[in-house]
């Protein structure tokens, strides 16, 4: 039977990769960087897990009759991509299986950065109704706000739809500009970079981590933004330059942010992010849900069974799809 290896990384996710792996295919489980995966690879024809930095030459010298690397995330920074490349292995990630649930997150960030929640809950479970001089706190509404969205991919684009529910107004920047059909069906329009920076009350991060992306956002960058505006991040956390990050929120450069992701995760016990009033953090949570589970595993399987019938396979990460 053809093998498919499973990098497992949770007790509920393997029953749903039991319960949906193709018939006539073999599944067998290992452990990430484990001695298990690299004797498992000599036979493999299809790896479904999430990115491996041990996956390098030496592991598909090993591996030489696997035909997909299939991802269970939507990111692919922890792949050695040249070492894909050079052993002709194509890499895909998810397929948007966890786009509705980072998306419902980045608005999530953005209502408790502007309602100023976790403000408002820390004042009712500690006994103050309303707090301290409430009217000295400024609590924004998002109806009618300016939603620059940097990175207009899947989950980008569902970010745009959800923010027309709140009357919002979006612009965007990708290096992959879209058409103006496409831009009248997501609500969206295009701006350059910094001009989204500057017009922008949020601004949300919606790109893959990459040696152009890992710090884009640094002190320039956030000193173009305007002072009332929120920096949300759903995306990698080194996409942000952290300390200059602190300093922004410091000195008063942005009015806040909201954070589900760190440069380094988990953050050290004395990050100065933990201490702040004007910030909301969640623990790289945006993408996994309950619902998302099943999708995440019925893509990855429906790739194999593509690559399995001869086709090619959906969702291969841009630096490896074919000019």
């Amino acid at each position: 039977m053809p093998r498919i290896v499973y990098v497992a990384f949770g007790d509920a996710d393997r029953q749903f990769a039991k319960s949906l792996v193709p018939n006539g295919f073999e599944l067998v489980e290992v452990k990430a960087g484990s001695a298990e995966l690299r004797d498992a690879m000599p036979e493999a024809e299809y790896l479904v897990g999430l990115g491996d930095r041990s996956m390098d030459d030496a592991f598909y010298a090993r591996a030489k009759k696997l035909k997909l690397v299939q991802l269970l995330s939507a990111g692919y920074d922890r792949c050695d991509i040249e070492a894909a490349r050079r052993a002709a292995v194509p890499i895909c990630n998810n397929g948007g299986a966890n786009s509705v649930a980072v998306a419902e997150h980045t608005l999530m960030l953005m209502l408790a950065v502007c309602r100023r929640l976790i403000w408002q809950h820390q004042n009712v479970s500690g006994g103050r109704w309303r707090g301290n001089n409430w009217q000295d706190k400024h609590i924004y509404e998002l109806e009618g706000k300016m939603l620059g969205i940097i990175g207009l991919g899947t989950i980008g684009k569902k970010v745009a739809r959800l923010a027309q529910a709140f009357d919002m107004n979006v612009i965007y920047f990708d290096v992959q500009r879209l058409n103006e059909a496409q831009e009248d069906a997501v609500g969206a329009r295009f701006r350059l970079f910094d001009e989204v920076l500057q017009q922008s009350d949020i601004v949300s991060l919606h790109v893959p981590l990459l040696p152009s992306t890992r710090h884009f956002i640094s002190t320039r960058e956030l000193r173009l933004m305007q002072k009332h505006a929120y920096l949300v991040n759903t995306c990698r956390g080194p996409v942000i330059d952290e300390p200059a990050l602190i300093a922004a929120l410091s000195d008063g450069t942005i009015a806040g942010a909201g954070l589900d992701v760190f440069d380094t995760e988990p953050p050290p016990a004395d990050n100065q992010l933990f201490g702040m009033e004007n910030v909301v953090l969640t623990a790289h949570l945006a993408g996994p849900t309950w619902e998302n589970r099943a999708k995440r595993y019925r893509n990855a399987f429906d790739n194999v069974l593509r690559v399995h019938r001869g086709q090619p396979p959906n969702w291969v990460i841009p630096e490896l799809q074919p000019t």
